[in-house]
């Protein structure tokens, strides 16, 4: 018996639509077993834990936070107090932030890192004209970098924290401003009150460029562990371990505040304005990671 023509592409329309069907359900019960994007490969992206602005400069330019790890020890490393005199602390903070998140695993399991590039933006800014991050080539030639040591409000940040403070304080030969009274400077309150949600058991500022680390003490003399940390960071990088800063008498200094609340300070002070390097920094580094992972 012979079916219609017409009958007979009804059926196989049928038939193809059947099909058709069957591969799709096919295919999606097949996705679902098998997702595209692997969990592990989203969490080796996922490297940042947590980036925050801790507060905001004079001008209201964000002091941003890098916060990597879980551990219980928590350390934090700080460049950029002096600003644009002192571009190359936070070009070294930034190759540490890339670095962490290319290589996630020298963070030994029980720590926890904060990384804080810029303390002063508007001093940066000052000398580099740019907001964020910045290179080398940014930099105008023969800039005189003095300017951007300050804040807005013509205040060197460094000498503006409770210890010891003063309303006028040095550098080198010059008398700079401290500020109204100590954390007058939205940026130093931005330091303090990190410092006292988190309580990290040691901080490491980045300045340039005496060649060494220095000790932190404020009335009560120098931590123990702070002559740790400074000989273990001296040793691995080469930087010439001082216990005490005595070119010139210097008052309110974020270092010496944190030694009057018990938590351990170091100053590595790079060797140049103009280079981080990074290679020395790496090593000292590393080595405090040895140090705290052992605790």
């Amino acid at each position: 018996m012979q079916f219609p023509l017409n009958k007979k592409i009804a059926t196989a329309i049928i038939i193809i639509v059947a099909l058709c069907v069957g591969i799709f359900v096919f295919i999606t019960l097949q996705n679902k077993k098998a997702p595209t994007t692997p969990a592990k490969i989203t969490e080796e992206i996922n490297t940042v834990s947590k980036r925050t602005a801790i507060g905001t400069s004079v001008e209201g330019r964000n002091i941003d936070a890098y916060t990597y790890g879980t551990g219980k020890t928590h350390i934090v490393f700080i460049g950029g107090m002096h600003g644009g005199y002192e571009w190359n602390s936070v070009l070294l903070a930034y190759k540490f932030i890339d670095y962490i998140e290319v290589n996630p695993k020298i963070i030994p399991e029980n720590l926890t890192v904060t990384v804080i590039p810029s303390a002063n933006p508007d001093g940066v800014y000052k000398v580099v004209g740019k907001e964020g991050r910045f290179s080398a080539t940014n930099l105008p030639p023969k800039e005189d970098t003095a300017v951007g040591r300050f804040n807005a409000n013509k205040v060197d940040l460094n000498r503006n924290f409770d210890c010891n403070w003063k309303p006028k304080s040095t550098w080198q030969n010059k008398v700079v401003s401290a500020g109204t009274k100590a954390f007058s400077e939205p940026e130093a309150v931005a330091i303090r009150d990190f410092v006292m949600k988190n309580k990290p058991v040691a901080g490491i500022f980045w300045h340039s460029q005496a060649n060494a680390v220095y000790a932190s003490d404020c009335d009560n003399g120098i931590l123990p562990q702070t002559l740790d940390i400074m000989n273990a960071y001296s040793k691995a990088s080469g930087y010439g371990a001082v216990k005490s800063f005595d070119a010139y008498p210097i008052s309110g200094d974020a270092e010496g505040w944190m030694a009057s609340i018990n938590i351990p300070a170091i100053t590595v002070e790079l060797q140049t304005h103009e280079t981080i390097e990074w290679d020395r920094n790496l090593a000292g580094i590393k080595a405090l990671f040895d140090y705290y992972s052992k605790e």
